[in-house]
This record gives structure tokens, sequence and C-alpha cells, in this order.
């Protein structure tokens, strides 16, 4: 994709255009995961008031902390000093010196939001035990805040108004009829949230925090339609969501708050993934799913147009774009397959930039790096699966590759272009990776995310068996050593192939994955009532589809596995516990299979600690190196 206007999409990296013909030097995984990850704190208050700073958040540590990073100097000053717990800045406050910042304990997901500053202790502004909360946005010009909670209630979120100086709060809203992915409107008359019914369908519901009385559906409709809350306008007359009434994709519309005239906004033949505003609203932000990348772009509202980008500045997915209070400058991360995301800022006439970080650790030469490449191959039944391809350097007919298929989670996830360590590092040791978007991924349209409804471990896991199809046709890849990896809901598919089709693949990686079906819909987090119905509605309801449940569970089949397997799991997941692993590790080694297990004391459904991660990339490597292409591997 070419650059038009503020429209970026990940098809050029950081590297050099040159191709390496042979094999790069072997890097470890320690050298990959020196390499810095960065996020830019949102809201309307990411640049420090004072000296024009930007709040991110960096791992440099080893661990996920706050830090003020200096514009001038491109110094970074820590904020926060966890050791142990991801910590993830929110927002500074208007005063541009007191910040907000949310944290869990140890990967349990129950995240707590505290505030800080240089005249103040960190205080946790919603404290108590076995209750989550988060950020919803800023009110009044700064005066407030608001955060949900589900203090009251462990199923539900409430609104709570927060004075931003005295921090004193009052609830706003008993959010009752459980809705998601609630937003609320900068001068906090209005409130919208999500009401779920299945995953194909569901409402938005409009809250009057002023004027009171019950929330009113605004999207009332016939058959199945989804929605998205995205923003309200910064004038505070509309709202701005998103919606598949009209087609396979997403497209963004608006209701008129008085008069509920609803109107199109923007449309694109991908969805439309979000929509926002500069703080005066003279600029709007939205960015589209292109491929599986990010196409963002910012119009001025008052010409009509979109912005132009300064030269030079590098291709990739554009993401995390925040204003300056003058609207002068904008800060944003730019992120390729073969660079992690760095910070910029801009000029808003687009006539210079600036780079502030380099996060690619300086012990790796770019170069070495590989391009990701969108693919589309054939399933069972000739259905089209995109996909996104990692070739090794230096593979070639002459000296093939082994290779992988990479099942992401979700089950309604996407596996994107863009910058991931873990498959620079898998390729990098020469294996070659293909992502597979089976059906029931999203960003290919709406009949394409619901296809595996209430058939998973069927047709979407022939999906991926044909992805070994895919790899075994092409003359680089050595088609007698293919495996899967997989995290979460990837993980299970990585169990179910080798359960469910044994002979397919010769070694497989799950990474936290569900094993048992029948416990995981029963033991969900209770936080995750507001969808819980559209779960089961994919899923199946347990009361009802135990039986089915039962059948697509590797851990009851775990006899008809015969391949190695290597199980990652963390002790504080809260979504796929402990047990599931540990009774599928048991039940493997009871057959004799080759089994490794790592076992992270301090970790939840993912990696926050970067030993951890090391540990893990490392954990990956030798168990292939040994079972797919060493002395274990099948002959």
């Amino acid at each position: 994709m070419k650059l038009n206007g503020f429209t970026l999409a990940a098809l050029v990296a950081f590297a050099p255009a040159t191709a390496m013909a042979e094999a790069p030097p072997i890097y470890s995984a320690e050298a990959f995961y020196k390499t810095t990850d960065i996020g830019i704190a949102g809201g309307e208050y990411a640049f420090s008031a004072g000296d024009g700073g930007l709040l991110i958040t960096s791992d440099e540590s080893g661990v996920y902390n706050a830090y003020l990073l200096n514009l001038e100097t491109n110094e970074r000053t820590p904020l926060t000093a966890s050791e142990t717990s991801a910590t993830y800045a929110i927002s500074f406050f208007p005063d541009g010196a007191r910040f907000l910042y949310t944290s869990d304990n140890g990967g349990d997901e129950l995240n707590h939001v505290f505030a800080d500053g240089p005249d103040m202790a960190p205080r946790d502004l919603t404290p108590g035990d076995n209750l989550k909360a988060g950020f919803v946005g800023w009110v009044d010009d700064g005066a407030g805040f608001i955060l949900q909670t589900n203090e009251r209630d462990n199923r539900f979120f409430d609104l709570y108004r927060y004075d931003a100086s005295t921090f004193e709060r009052e609830m706003i809203f008993a959010n009752d009829l459980g809705l998601g992915g609630v937003t609320v409107s900068r001068d906090g008359a209005y409130a919208a949230g999500v009401k779920s019914r299945t995953s194909a369908d569901d409402d938005i519901y409009l809250i009057d925090l002023a004027g009171g009385g019950a929330p009113a559906n605004i999207t009332a409709h016939q058959g199945n339609i989804s929605h998205a809350v995205y923003d309200f306008t910064p004038e505070g007359d509309k709202l701005v969501y998103g919606t598949d009434e009209h087609g396979e994709f997403t497209q963004a519309w608006t209701h008129d708050l008085k008069t509920g005239e609803k109107k199109v906004l923007i449309t694109d033949d991908w969805d439309i993934s979000f929509v926002s505003f500069s703080p005066s609203g003279r600029y709007q932000v939205h960015g589209a799913n292109v491929d599986a990348s990010t196409a963002v772009t910012i119009t001025d509202r008052k010409r009509g147009k979109a912005l132009k980008l300064p030269k030079g500045l590098p291709e990739g997915d554009l993401r995390n774009v925040r204003f300056t209070s003058d609207e002068k400058t904008i800060a944003f991360l730019v992120n390729a397959s073969t660079s992690p995301s760095n910070a910029f800022t801009a000029d808003i006439n687009g006539k210079k930039f600036a780079q502030h970080t380099e996060a690619l650790n300086p012990e790796i030469n770019p170069a070495h790096l590989v391009e990701s490449e969108v693919v589309r191959y054939e399933s069972f039944d000739g259905l089209k699966i995109p996909s996104i391809l990692y070739k090794p350097k230096g593979a070639s007919a002459d000296n093939p590759a082994p290779a992988l298929v990479w099942v992401h989670g979700g089950p309604g996830g996407q596996t994107r272009t863009g910058y991931s360590a873990t498959i620079q590092h898998l390729v990098n040791n020469g294996y070659a990776v293909l992502g597979a978007n089976n059906r029931g991924s999203s960003g290919y349209g709406k009949t394409f995310f619901h296809l595996d409804d209430k058939k998973h471990g069927d047709v979407d896991l022939q999906d991926i068996v044909y992805g070994r199809t895919y790899l075994e046709g092409l003359d680089w890849v050595d088609s007698e050593r293919i495996g899967i990896i997989g995290g979460s809901y990837g993980g299970y598919m990585v169990m179910a192939a080798l359960a469910f089709e044994p002979e397919v693949f010769d070694v497989g990686i799950n990474i936290f994955g569900v094993t048992n079906w029948v416990r995981t819909l029963t033991s969900i987090p209770p936080w995750w009532e507001s969808f819980k119905e559209a779960l089961y509605d994919e899923m199946g309801d347990p009361e009802t589809d135990g039986e089915r449940h039962r059948r697509i569970s590797p851990l009851f089949h775990a006899d008809n596995v015969t391949k190695p397997v290597l199980v990652v799991q963390g002790a504080n997941d809260p979504r796929v516990l402990q047990v599931e692993s540990d009774e599928m590790v048991a039940a493997l080694r009871e057959n004799g299979v080759p089994v490794e297990y790592v076992l992270f004391p301090d970790e939840g459904h993912g990696f926050r600690s970067r030993d951890n991660r090391i540990t893990a990339s490392q954990a990956y490597i030798s168990f292939l190196d040994e079972y797919l292409r060493g002395d274990a591997a099948p002959e």
C-alpha cells in the first residue's frame, strides 16, 4: 500500500531492501528479548503539560513499567518500578505531572487503577480484594475521570466518577445490564456500551448520565448484526459506532444524540477498527484492518482532507496516535515485520519528524530479520485461508527449512503482520513459520468469522491441517519436518491436531492452551459475564453441549497422541487453569509420549516478564532442535 494522507500499511520494514542470500548468524533468545516493547499512554493527556514529555510504557527493565520520554534528549525516566507485576501507563492528569497507571498481581488479570506523581505516594484508586478495574475516560475538561470496577457485583462493571483533585468518587451508573466496551462523552453527559446476545448479534445502549432514566437501545434490529462503540464526537452531539449491518465488513456510523438520526461516517473494503478525535475535535483518526495490517488515516475535519506524512518516515503500521494540547504535534508508533514499535513525533503540517527510540536490540542487525508475506492457500473445501508467511534467509530447494504452522488465539483472533520477537527468533534459527488465519478468524468479513461457530476442533482444525499441505508444496520447506505451535486457543488447536489428526504434524508446542473445554467453559472468570452468552453461542453451552465439548477436548483423547509435545503454562492463569496442563502432561507421560513442561509460577495467560519470555523462547528452540530437526526428529 502506498502512502495516502496518513495511511500506512506494514509492507516495507526498516531493513535494507537487498535480501541476504546466505543464512544470517544465529542470535540468542536473550538478544531478541532485549528488544524493547513500547506503548504510548492513551487519552487526551499523553504529553506532559510541563516539559512536553511523553508518557509511555516500556519493558526495558525486564518488566513493564511507566516512563517519561524526554522528546528533546530521548532519555527515559522511570515513573514506576515494579519488579514483578506488569504496570501500564494510562494517562497524565491535565496538570501534566500526576499520572494514572494500572497493574495486576502476577498475571491474575485483577487489575487496579493507581494514581501517582512527584508530590504523592502511589495510591490505589480501586482498593479491595478480588475486583477488577479499568480506565474509561476523562470528563469535564479534565476535572474528573471515569473508572469502571466490578466491586459491587463481580459479574458487571459499574461506572464511577472521580474528582481529579481530591479523588472523591460517586457511582454514576450501576451496570446491571452487563454492558461491555463502555465509552463516555467528554462532557460526562452520556455513556454507551454493548449488550451481547450472541457472537454475531448485539446492541448498543445509550446511557443518559446527566438526565437519568433507563439505558436506551439505539440499535434495535432484526437478524444478526454486530456493533462496537468507538467514541463520542468532541462536540458531544453524536456517538460514533461500528456496525456490520450494511455488508461483510464493519463500517463507522454516527448516531445523533438528540434526533436519533444515523449516518454513515467511514466505509472501506475492510473492517474499520477504531475512530477517535484530537483534543479540539479538529482531527479525526481512524484505522482499517487491511489484510492483517492497520491502515491509519488522520483527517482534518475542518478542511475535509487527509494529512500528509513527512517524507522519509519509515513505512509500517501506525499505532497510538496522540496529539499535543495545541494540536501542532502528534506522537505515534511505527511497527513493521522487521522492526519493533518505535516512538516518533511529527509536525501536524507534515514538514518534519523525529524518531525518539531505537527499540531493536543493537546487537541484532535488522538485515538479518525476515519480512512477512501475506499468502493464501486452499483448505479441504476450497476456502482460501489468508496467512502470514516467514521464510528463513538461506532456505532454498537445496537447503530446505523445517517449518511450523502458527495458530493464533481467540478463537476469533488474527495473525497479523508486524514485529514478533518469538517468530523472528524461530525464523532466525532456521524454522519457517506460517501464521494461518483459519476460518473463524477476524478481519476477513463476518461470514468468514462465523464459519467455525460450534465447529471448533473440526473445520477450523482442517484449515490448519491443510496449512501443512501448503507448506509441503513449497520447494524450500522440508516436507518431512513440519510442526505446529500456538497459544491460548491456538494451544488448544495444537493439542487437537496431535490428538485428532495424530499423523499430520511431527511435533507440537502448546502455550497455555485449553485441553478440557468441559472445565474451561464452566470456570470462566466472573468478569466475563457480559459476553458469556456470546461465548456459549459460539463454543456451545456446557449444560447442553457437554458431550460435544468432551468429544473435542484433547485431554480425553490423550491416548491418540504419539508425537513429541512441549507444554507451557502460567500458574496464575485465570482462563486456562494450571490443572489443565498438569493433567495433559501427566496423561502424555503415562502413554510414553515425549513431553516437556515449562511452568511459570509468576505468569498468567501470557508473558509479562522478559526473563520468562526468554526462557520460553529458548525452550521452543531447544525442543524443536531435538525433536523436529535433530537426532530425535522423524526420519
